[in-house]
């Protein structure tokens, strides 16, 4: 009976159903092995060999792959068909040899299947072969490369540059593409201009839009109308001439369905409908992989099998008719260059299946299936027809023209399943119906209007549009795309809101380090060609070693160089690298490099744990300091004004604007402070507004029954707070508005604070709650089993598990033994929670 290793216990499970119990079927749950987290695991001088470690969590698994195989002497490796699968089976085998689990005699195969179906495991099982060396030593390349990286040039930044976290062979390269977006932005010099339209009716009373296009008999180009004086001078051309129909074209036309998708395309569209993150949005696709749902969703490819192409059609025509099936099927071909990760399409495993059907009960695999389900059907599908009609309206002298554009689809086609999304919102004027209009016909001017415009700055990556930069680029693979924007997110060095990527000042600093003084390896057609070079490794056209050995010479070469470099250094030349951005001009004309605070110290950027800033010369003396942003920036300091002799100043923090009274001293190192409360804009704030939030808490009164109550703000925003003589802690209150800290009553706030007495439970350190019944210590697994009372009934509770009780049911007729079947089948329906090995409760004495 061989042993069959997966990645995954949910991987393992679907398997298993296929297999029978023919086949024994473990997971190895990832990678079991990995290079220890210290210096030296890859040895640069001795041929750059690798020392390995077996994790500490996965080696309870490795031993229970090597326990079966004392029993089955056959091992079939069937973890993904990928670089990283392939590293997942080498790794695995490497390993067991080592615990001599792996006898002279026993059978070692690796099979791979793109999709966890019944003929697809079962097909894979006919034809079995060895670990492939050559994706292996493409694995090898790959992670050396990232060690090199991580443990040699991250260590130079602790050094140089304070709170910097780490540098990554990718992650550093993407970083910068949003550190440069941010910049272009900074630059932007917008540009006014104008366009005109009209509101042209028909001899019948029909309206329809038009705008301007010729104006003095010369077509105009976007940015002709440069001011509203010439804006309005071209609506008095057209007002002053009478307008007639010139020409009516009506032509055919078709859009073709989208491709189906590999792993950058999904996520791209993920990113666009739902604002799925790139990793929420691969790890709801592994779900559904590893539930049988669909094919493997790390690829290049977007070419589909035939079987596939057939099923996608017979499903068409069954749904929606033969007019939506074209004529042949539609051929879509890879244009990846990889070969290790161009596998086919990401595409429903059952075409006659939509997301209804599966019953998904997690909205994000519901979301991401049925938009899968959706593009691969649509792709198989008859374009949509149009007509597109061009209207030209002109004035007989030919100084003044003026077109309508509309169109209307007269077969939806592929549109009637799946339309794909946006990055950003584009007006179609053409995307609209046209009244009848006839050629030569009188043009009504019913309204003319002129309209401003400004140039718009590049806008900031979503994840979805930076893995389609990262893709155009060459830079990372279908396997990293999550993982690099994650990381750079996790470092603090990219901040996301409202799904746009913002550089934080910790991030940008870490860029122009690197531009400065590494430039090379963060160069965009450096890092595309080295991903070029791990895909001829993979393709056996060249030693792993080789590509090692040219980057480790030039790249020691640069570390070495810095290594004398000392932080003052480093930061004079980020200072003049980034002067553009530090010290733009000043409206006045005054030198921008002089302290606004004090007008005699000159401003530098410096560094502090949390990232770099722009600093006064004369510290601690002036303790002027601004974000790199600039000046005018969201954490710019502003003064309020005075309160006595007291300055009361507006600053910037880690955690958002607040207002400080005076300046750290040597005897007040710690100023009075007070953030912002969320709602209140540091645009709006006063001098009064500070001095209110500084003199929180503020005293709401004397309680009946004694103690003051006072308000104030929190972590979890506005509150009162009471303590009566005989309770051991105050009790607190929330407050949902955070003006009723300043305003509250007395009555009111009485009333808040008896009602939180009388449901202590309903705050967020509320006490724990009583059980209806104690059963007991869990026969199995120990830990407490009670019978509680919720919201929604009485339930089960047992460590994290909470299971309902069935309707109808009792708590005092529940035992020990209704409490753990019940247990069980909510820990199974969870998936979350593995059954614990067996160990009995300690005997009581």
């Amino acid at each position: 009976m061989p042993v069959v290793v997966v990645e995954s216990p949910a991987k393992a499970k679907t398997i298993n159903k296929y297999l029978g119990s023919d086949y024994t079927v473990l997971a190895s749950y990832g990678h079991v092995r990995d290079l220890p987290p210290k210096d030296g695991s890859v040895d640069t001088d001795n041929g750059f060999e690798m020392t390995w470690e077996v994790g500490n969590d996965s080696r309870k698994h490795v031993k229970a792959i090597a326990d079966a195989l004392k029993e089955d002497n056959a091992l079939i490796l069937a973890t993904d068909p990928d670089r990283e699968g392939e590293a997942i089976s080498w790794h695995l085998e490497e390993a067991l040899r080592k615990r001599r689990a792996i006898k002279k005699d026993t059978p070692v195969s690796r099979v791979v299947f793109n999709a966890i179906t019944k003929s697809a495991v079962t097909e894979a099982m006919k034809n079995p072969r060895e670990v492939d060396e050559d994706l292996v030593q493409a694995y090898l390349a790959r992670r050396a490369l990232d060690y090199l990286v991580g443990f040699k040039l991250s260590p130079v930044l602790w050094r140089k540059l304070p709170g910097a976290r780490s540098a990554g062979r990718v992650q550093s390269v993407c970083l910068r593409l949003i550190v440069e977006r941010e910049m272009e932005i900074e630059a932007f010099k917008p540009r006014e201009y104008w366009s005109v339209k009209a509101i042209l009716g028909t001899p019948r009373g029909q309206e329809y839009e038009a705008r301007l296009t010729i104006l003095a008999g010369k077509k105009l180009d976007r940015y002709d109308i440069e001011n509203e004086t010439q804006a309005e001078l071209a609506v008095q051309a057209i007002t002053s001439r009478a307008l007639t129909v010139k020409s009516v074209e009506a032509k055919p036309g078709t859009r073709n369905p989208s491709a189906p998708f590999m792993t950058s395309t999904l996520q791209q569209e993920a990113s666009r409908k739902f604002g799925m993150g790139a990793r929420q949005c691969m790890n709801s696709a592994q779900r559904l992989y590893e539930a049988g749902h669909i094919t493997y969703m790390r690829t290049d490819g977007i070419d589909m099998a035939p079987e596939a192409v057939t099923a996608a059609r017979d499903a068409i025509k069954d749904r929606y008719g033969t007019e939506y099936v074209p004529g042949s099927p539609r051929i879509y071909k890879n244009k990846a260059k990889n070969a290790q990760e161009a596998h086919e399409c990401i595409r429903p495993t059952d075409m006659t299946k939509d997301a209804a059907a599966l019953k998904l009960t997690d909205a994000d695999q519901r979301k991401l299936y049925d938009l899968i389900w959706k593009r691969t059907l649509a792709c198989q599908m008859e374009s949509a027809r149009l007509e597109r009609t061009t209207v030209d309206v002109g004035s007989d002298d030919g100084q003044v023209g003026l077109r309508a554009t509309g169109q209307v689809v007269t077969f939806d086609g592929f549109l009637r399943v799946y339309e794909e999304g946006r990055d950003d919102a584009v007006v179609d004027e053409d995307d609209k119906r046209l009244p009848q209009i006839m050629q030569g016909e009188p043009a009504d001017k019913r309204k003319i209007s002129p309209e401003q415009h400004f140039t718009q700055p590049p806008p900031r990556y979503t994840e979805a549009t930076l893995v389609k930069k990262m893709e155009e680029l060459g830079i990372g693979r279908p396997s990293t795309y999550a993982s690099v924007i994650t990381t750079i997110q996790d470092r603090e060095y990219v901040r996301k809101e409202q799904n746009r990527l913002f550089p934080e000042d910790k991030g940008r600093i870490v860029t122009i380090f690197l531009l400065n003084f590494f430039r090379k390896y963060v160069g965009y057609e450096f890092t595309a060609n080295l991903e070029e070079d791990l895909d001829t490794v993979s393709a056996g056209s060249l030693d792993y070693k080789d590509v090692l050995g040219r980057f480790w010479r030039d790249f020691s070469a640069a570390i070495a160089e810095t290594s004398d470099l000392r932080i003052t250094e480093v930061l004079d030349v980020l200072d003049e690298a980034l002067a553009p951005q530090l010290y733009p001009p000043r409206e006045d004309g005054s030198d921008p490099r002089v302290c606004p605070k004090c007008g005699t110290g000159q401003l530098h950027l410096k560094t502090s744990r949390t990232g770099g800033f722009v600093g006064c010369g004369n510290y601690p003396e002036c303790t002027y300091t601004r974000p790199i942003a600039g000046e005018g920036s969201d954490g710019d300091e502003r003064l309020l004004g005075m309160d006595g002799e007291d300055e009361i100043h507006l600053k910037a923090g880690r955690f958002g604007p607040y207002v400080q009274r005076g300046e750290p001293t040597p005897e007040n190192k710690k100023p009075p402070r007070a953030s912002l409360p969320r709602g209140w804009s540091k645009d709006d704030m006063t001098l009064e507004k500070a001095l209110t939030l500084l003199s929180l808490p503020r005293g709401v009164g004397m309680h009946p029954e004694g103690g003051e109550i006072s308000a104030n703000f929190g972590r979890f925003g506005p509150y009162i707070m009471h303590k009566l003589p005989d309770e051991e802690k105050p009790v607190y209150a929330n407050l949902k508005d955070p003006n009723d800290v300043f305003e509250i009553g007395m009555n009111r706030a009485v009333e808040l604070l008896a009602e939180k007495r009388a449901n202590p439970g309903r705050g967020r350190r509320s006490a724990p709650a009583k059980p209806l019944r104690e059963l007991g210590e869990h026969p199995e697994d120990g830990g407490a089993v009670n019978v509680m009372d919720g919201r929604y009934g009485p339930y089960v509770k047992w460590e994290k598990v909470n299971a309902t009780l069935p309707k109808g049911t009792e708590p005092a007729d529940v035992t020990m033994e209704m409490a753990v079947a019940l247990i069980a089948e909510k820990a199974t329906k969870k998936g979350g929670r593995k059954k614990a090995t067996k160990k009995k409760a300690a005997p009581k004495d």
